[in-house]
């Protein structure tokens, strides 16, 4: 039996078959892609295909022995979507198609994607990313999140939607992408490093208390 995670699947609720997730990196997919995973579904008759929070496309029943030729007959990477580490990004169409939007929220998530989904964390972290103050990628309640703003990009921090919810608390604002990129990795690297482990960044910084967290990462 495949541990959760192991070659990118989630053991189902029967405890013998699995769902495996494709990565698609904000949630961007394209015509072939749909081909490929209709192509899949049918060929390994999938019980089911769902549309999950985080902008996945989560494939279910698959049979241990199938999994890794429907890997390849994908051609898509797995997708994080259990396990201690930065989970998929979580963007809205910002600046890029939404007349709402004040930051390129596709461009700072798709940097994100590349430099941080799965790494390795004391425990999982979700990242949003808004192109404006209407938060459709829901950023006050992700453990790092940005809201695009005339002026720049708001980062926030330690919220999260699990059993005991909490909302995230604003850090700085009016940067630009890259100091946002930079900010970024000094939480990231800080957490790391400091966190304990299971313990989300959210009750890190409540332990350590929110102004030494600030002092450490800005």
């Amino acid at each position: 039996m495949l541990k959760d995670g192991e070659k990118g699947t989630v053991l189902q609720k029967d405890k013998q078959t699995y769902a495996i997730v494709p990565h698609f990196s904000m949630g961007l997919i394209t015509a072939d892609d749909l081909r490929r995973i209709a192509d899949v579904a049918d060929k390994y008759n999938v019980a089911a295909m769902k549309i999950t929070s985080a902008a996945r496309i989560a494939m279910v029943g698959f049979k241990e022995e199938d999994i890794d030729q429907a890997w390849q007959d994908l051609g898509i990477d797995p997708g994080h979507a259990v396990g201690l580490c930065v989970r998929s990004i979580k963007a809205c169409p910002g600046t890029t198609f939404c007349r709402l939007g004040k930051q390129d929220s596709l461009a700072l998530g798709k940097e994100l994607d590349s430099r941080y989904h799965g790494y390795q964390l004391p425990n999982k972290c979700k990242i949003g990313v808004s192109g404006c103050i209407n938060n459709c990628a829901e950023t006050p309640v992700k453990d790092i999140g940005f809201v695009g703003k005339p002026k720049g990009w708001t980062v926030m921090v330690g919220g999260n939607a699990a059993s005991r919810p909490q909302l995230a608390r604003e850090l700085v604002e009016g940067l630009t992408q890259v100091q946002a990129l930079e900010v970024t990795d000094q939480i990231i690297k800080f957490y790391e490093q400091e966190g304990k482990k299971t313990e989300r960044l959210g009750k890190f910084i409540d332990r350590i208390g929110f102004d030494v967290f600030k002092e450490k990462v800005l």
